[in-house]
């Protein structure tokens, strides 16, 4: 075998090797096989009072007073889930973001280890020119590594 041969042969097995560890690692580290649709766009509760399982325990919770002072300072808290997700190495939430409308608020990213819930509070205060028809919709987001992007929003007024 000459040179040329040797070296073609030895690139194209290592090219093969690497494609084979690289299925195997995923297969290892992931071996749940997700629905790819979750991960097209934003996905939200398609009926809020009955919700699926999936929803239950990935829409975000908005819980904060309905009614809020222009100017002075109130906490929203945002929880991943009805039933709150679990944080595992192989399933968890990356982050957790607020945004009153389109305004980005505050982003928490978490670690996919078991020693937090994906719970978040956060502390808003909203100028009086935010709210010009005297309310606000509060929108929250996380991501689920195995589920998407999940969205939920809670409208507020604003005196």
């Amino acid at each position: 075998m000459d040179r040329r041969t040797f070296l073609k042969s030895a690139v194209a097995g290592s090219v093969a090797a690497g494609f084979a560890g690289s299925a195997f690692a995923a297969g290892y580290y992931y071996p749940v096989q997700v629905d790819q649709s979750l991960f097209a766009g934003i996905n939200r509760a398609k009926d809020p009072a009955h919700k699926s399982g999936l929803e239950k325990s990935h829409a975000p919770v908005l819980t904060a007073p309905a009614a809020v002072k222009a100017g002075e300072p109130f906490t929203v808290d945002v929880a991943v889930g009805e039933t709150l997700h679990v944080m595992m190495t192989n399933h968890w939430i990356g982050f957790i973001e607020l945004s009153i409308g389109n305004e980005p608020v505050g982003k928490v990213d978490l670690t996919p280890k078991g020693y937090l819930k994906p719970k978040v509070a956060f502390t808003v205060v909203i100028p009086k020119e935010a709210a010009p028809s005297g309310k606000v919709t509060l929108v929250a987001k996380q991501q689920c590594n195995l589920h998407g992007l999940w969205e939920g929003s809670l409208d507020i007024a604003v005196s």
